[in-house]
Order: structure tokens, then sequence, then C-alpha cells
């Protein structure tokens, strides 16, 4: 493909992400986060929110209330307690993409139901008020972006649609993004908010964890870098395929990160866990992640 990707190419990728660590000064230069808030919203279309109310954030760690554009221009983290708050995949991608670079691939792939699954509401009817809600069409954000000016193949997930679950959609956008980092010959860069696979999907849902295993498989092959970022939380198939396969794996502060949860891992043991057994500073003491 006759790209080198060495240090001085790879490494800005992953300081653009952890700017907001160092210095609020340093997120507004490195994330590009020169332009009005709104427009750069616009600039990866969401849909238009002017018209909506706005009201003030409470951060869910310790309640401060914090304005929309400060919670823009600090990443969504907490200024006075440091927590790291969800941001819907769009936020993510308008906070890293040199503006207008942002590119959406495969935005009309959507879920079909293939089971005709119901619980307390018919899934096809959960899929489309979620759709309504957000105007998303599923859990997750693809498409190609250049960050500090170097093109970059992105997934990213959505909590805020269905805890960020991986289907059939999900899985199929994961593979495509990291086939076209290989055809194209630029890393791939995937960040995760997900509760794990979509259970509405059944098996079909858990076979996404093979599929997206094999794509990143094709990926290392090729030579081509794949990072890996985990947000709060990452959890399930989704951490036991694509996410925990990073060439370089990079965690938010105290994330909630494993398989299985800590409710369940102590319900399967019948002891209680030591404090912390599933955060990113615990993962990253026993060497399972490479830096928060």
């Amino acid at each position: 493909m006759g790209i080198s990707w060495g240090k001085e190419t790879f490494g800005p990728m992953i300081r653009v992400y952890l700017a907001h660590e160092e210095s609020p000064d340093a997120c507004r230069k490195g994330c590009t986060m020169r332009e009005p808030v709104r427009s750069v919203i616009r600039s990866i279309g969401r849909p238009s929110t002017a018209s909506a109310p706005v009201v003030p954030h409470a951060c869910s760690s310790c309640g401060t209330e914090i304005g929309e554009e400060q919670l823009w221009l600090t990443l969504a983290v907490c200024p006075v307690c440091g927590h790291h708050d969800r941001r819907s995949a769009r936020a993510v991608i308008a906070s890293l993409a040199d503006p207008g670079s942002f590119r959406e691939r495969d935005a009309r792939l959507v879920s079909r139901d293939p089971l005709q699954f119901e619980d307390d509401q018919r899934y096809a009817e959960r899929l489309e008020a979620l759709q309504r809600q957000t105007g998303e069409r599923d859990a997750i954000i693809t498409g190609i972006m250049r960050i500090d000016g170097h093109p970059v193949s992105v997934a990213v997930l959505d909590f805020g649609f269905l805890g960020g679950s991986m289907g059939v959609v999900v899985g199929e956008k994961v593979s495509r993004a990291a086939d076209r980092a290989v055809r194209s010959g630029i890393p791939l860069l995937t960040i995760v908010s997900s509760g794990g696979a979509r259970m509405q999907e059944g098996m079909l849902s858990l076979l996404q964890m093979a599929k997206t295993a094999s794509a990143i498989a094709r990926l290392h092959e090729s030579g081509i870098p794949y990072v890996s970022v985990l947000t709060n939380p990452t959890t399930g198939g989704v951490f036991a395929s694509f996410a925990n396969l990073g060439d370089v794996v990079i965690a938010e502060p105290k994330a909630l990160i494993g398989f299985a949860g800590p409710r369940v891992a102590e319900q399967a043991m019948g002891t209680p866990l030591p404090p912390g057994t599933h955060t990113s500073e615990v993962l990253l003491e026993h060497g399972m992640i490479d830096d928060i």
C-alpha cells in the first residue's frame, strides 16, 4: 500500500484523543474545537437542535451543572471532579475530526428484527422509537475522517442507542470499517461504549463477535495499525471481540470494563469482589490496556 506508519504518523491520532487530559488549551487546539459548537455538530450531519430548549447538564458523578458550550469545550469532562460523562457518537467524532473532514459510510444499514423479538415491547417498535429519539439508524457511526491531517477509518458506538449493543448492523459496520482501512492503507480507530451483544437479535448478535474479530485479524495481517478506545462502559461481547484486539488500547479514567459485570461475577463466584476490579485503572495495572 506504500504507506509507512511510524510513531511520527501514528502518534498524533492517540495524542489528540488524550489532549484534554493535559490542559483545556491543548484540547481546544488538538481537538480542532475552533468553530462554534453548533456548526461543528452540523458539519457531521447531526439533526439540528436549535429549536430545543437548552437544559444545563448535571455531572452524573458530583451533580455540578455545566453549560452546553463548556460541556463541549471540556469534552464532557467535569471541571470539578474530572468525571467523564457519556457523549453521543457524533459528539465524539466532532471533537476528534479535522473540521469538515468526516465522511460517513454505510449510514443506510438498518436492523430488520430477524427473530420477531418481543419482551415488554416489540423489538421493531423499540428500534423505531430510538431512531426517532436519537436521529440515528443504529448504535454505531462509521466513516473516514482526518485527525491532524492524517486519514483514519473510524467506528464509534453510541450508548444512547440500546446501550451501544452489538447486533447485525453494528457487527457489519465494524467489519466494513476494518476492511476499508485495509483497502485504503489507513489506521482504524474504534471508540466503544457498549453493554455487549444485543439480546434482541439472539445468536445472530453473538456471531458478530467472530465476524468482527476476523475483520481485525485481516487488519493485523495487513500491518495496518488499530487503536481501540474503551469508554464507560465497555462490557460483554463487544469487549470480548474487536474492542479488546487493538494494537494500542486506551481507556477513559474509572471506566467500567470487562466481559461480565461485577454483580454477575459476584453471583457466579458466590463471594464479593475487591473494590475496583472492573475499572480501567486495575486493567492498566495488570497489563490489559496500554494507557488511560
